[in-house]
């Protein structure tokens, strides 16, 4: 893909978003996302992709708006969110459209579950191990 090349060229030392997508290329897929959205209608911004700019976002601390504006225009972005460079990106009020539907039911500690999981699998935490959260705290802030 241009975009790895580019960016790894533009950013030897890489980004956080870059390493990101080197260890964990899948973590989420968009059939984590199945039941989420009809299946008819017209097709959307890839529900997997739409959770990763939201861990970005909160990685960065970044505002609807500004999110949106990397993802359209920040190579490591694109990179971290496997796009072509010339992808164009989509309008912010994307994010909390998708932010509502994860606030629908238990959505959001299975997404977390999900999540933990694939680190796991990574070996960037332990399975099984001790690990203290406020679930409170991660709910609000995805």
């Amino acid at each position: 893909m241009e975009t790895a090349r580019v960016a790894w060229a533009a950013i030897p030392k890489g980004t956080p978003a870059m390493v990101m997508r080197d260890r964990l290329q899948d973590l989420f897929v968009d059939n984590d996302f199945v039941d989420w959205f009809p299946v008819d209608g017209r097709q959307g911004v890839s529900p997997a992709r739409l959770a990763l700019v939201s861990v970005l976002q909160y990685a960065e601390n970044l505002t609807d708006r500004q999110a949106a504006r990397a993802v359209a225009c920040r190579i490591d972005w694109k990179y971290a969110l496997g796009m072509e460079l010339t992808e164009p990106g989509f309008d912010h009020s994307v994010l909390s459209e998708f932010r509502d539907r994860l606030a629908e039911g238990d959505r959001a500690d299975r997404l977390l579950a999900v999540m933990v999981d694939r680190l796991a699998q990574a070996g960037l935490v332990r399975a099984r191990g001790r690990q203290r959260t406020d679930s409170t705290h991660v709910l609000a802030a995805v």
